[in-house]
């Protein structure tokens, strides 16, 4: 019974006119079962359940070779078979990738000391952990409406499949046996269920920052802090899905750059008796150099995806990086960002080689490209810290300025 299953579950492939095997999820990226209604998806269930199982079908074959062809694609999804299930729920997680809600606010938070000598630590932990629920919203909600179009049949990391994929394997072992409407209604119980639960996590995480900005009494930063959040929406959700167009990196450049950062700036510089903090020079120029490091973990993230090929994709993240140190010395030298923050940035100069070397080594390497975006976020944590910790320094030690330094002055 198991192998039949099995065998219901397997996706196939057909061959096209230039023998170029087509999987089937990719004529299924526009349409969604969940669309549709359930007594009018189930009698079609071995064409639907075909294209959304596929990795659960794996969990129950016994004959790897009569399930994997001979094609590269597969032979390379036979070797992250065995990946255990702590390495999936840590993947699910994507622990690392928070760092991208804990550096906007860091740097935000330093700019505004720099400006001026202000620092509420209730106001930054309060907004620390809105952006954390925010983050888990665009974790959630994109592992489901990737599952929707497909393009997650074979992310065995994706939260869904990992719920889907735990419960049936329980229901095999307790009923020897899966009904397929079953098996479908527990799949939409999933999807549905994550769903329900980012948007609640998102709900909270905006009236945090709503609560913080009515405290501080700035609108101009409840406006840009929902900009970054309608930039995440249109990024991945639905009628939009512009991640699917190539937008994904400048939006979300724009959304952890100018308005999540600037955003963080003014909430932690305002009050209800200053409530014009200005738009400077610094905090222009270190809003741009935290959406280049961000943009840059969700290039990394997708590398294997990306239409201008994996070799003009590694040439893509040398020239970011190479323009991220020159855009960091130019801003120094035109006294937008202190000397400290120039000299500290240049320690990080190691990892950022790291990343683009490991970039141009395997960027033909499907399994080893896979932790060129940890890399990433090494770099966007270790730079975005330099960033906040030479704008701390300059405010305490005013002294140690470029003009000061070279005896400009």
């Amino acid at each position: 019974m198991i192998n039949e299953v099995a065998e219901a579950l397997t996706p196939t492939a057909t061959a096209t006119a230039t023998g170029r095997l087509e999987r089937p999820y990719r004529r299924f990226e526009t349409l969604s079962c969940f669309s549709c209604n359930p007594q009018k998806v189930f009698p079609r269930r071995e064409v639907e359940v075909r294209r959304q199982w596929q990795h659960c079908g794996q969990a129950f074959v016994n004959n790897k070779s009569d399930y994997y062809s001979n094609t590269t694609i597969h032979q390379e999804e036979d070797k992250e078979a065995d990946i255990s299930k702590a390495t999936l729920t840590w993947r699910a997680i994507k622990l690392p990738i928070y760092s991208v809600a804990l550096i906007p606010l860091t740097v935000g938070s330093a700019a505004a000391y720099l400006q001026t000598g202000m620092f509420s630590a209730q106001r930054y932990s309060i907004l620390l952990i809105s952006s954390v629920l925010i983050i888990t919203w665009l974790n959630l909600s994109n592992d489901v409406y990737d599952f929707d179009t497909g393009a997650d049949i074979n992310k065995k990391e994706s939260v869904v499949n990992l719920c889907v994929c735990a419960f049936l394997q329980s229901c095999v072992v307790v009923m020897s046996s899966i009904n397929f409407r079953f098996c479908f209604a527990m799949c939409l119980a999933s999807r549905t269920g994550t769903l329900v639960s980012a948007y609640l996590l998102l709900a909270l995480g905006f009236l945090g920052l709503a609560w913080v900005s009515v405290k501080a009494g700035s609108m101009r930063a409840i406006l840009l802090l929902g900009c970054a959040v309608t930039c995440g929406y249109i990024y991945q959700c639905p009628p939009f899905r512009l991640s699917y167009k190539g937008l994904g990196e400048p939006l979300c450049f724009a959304a952890f750059g100018p308005f999540a950062t600037t955003g963080f700036y003014l909430l932690q510089g305002s009050t209800r008796e200053v409530i014009h903090l200005p738009f400077t020079g610094s905090i222009l120029s270190l809003s741009l150099l935290v959406g280049i490091t961000t943009a840059l973990i969700l290039f990394c993230s997708h590398f294997h995806q990306v239409r201008l090929g994996t070799e003009r994709g590694s040439g893509v993240v040398k020239w970011a990086v190479t323009g991220l140190y020159v855009l960091t010395f130019t801003f120094g030298l035109s006294s937008a960002l202190p000397f400290t923050c120039i000299f500290l940035c240049c320690l990080t100069l190691p990892i950022a080689r790291l990343v683009v070397s490991y970039v141009e080594e395997n960027h033909n390497d499907k399994q080893k490209i896979f932790m060129a975006k940890y890399y990433c976020v090494r770099l966007h944590s270790l730079f975005g810290t330099a960033l906040a910790a030479g704008l701390v320094v300059s405010r305490m030690f005013p002294k140690l300025s470029l003009s000061s330094t070279f005896g400009l002055s």
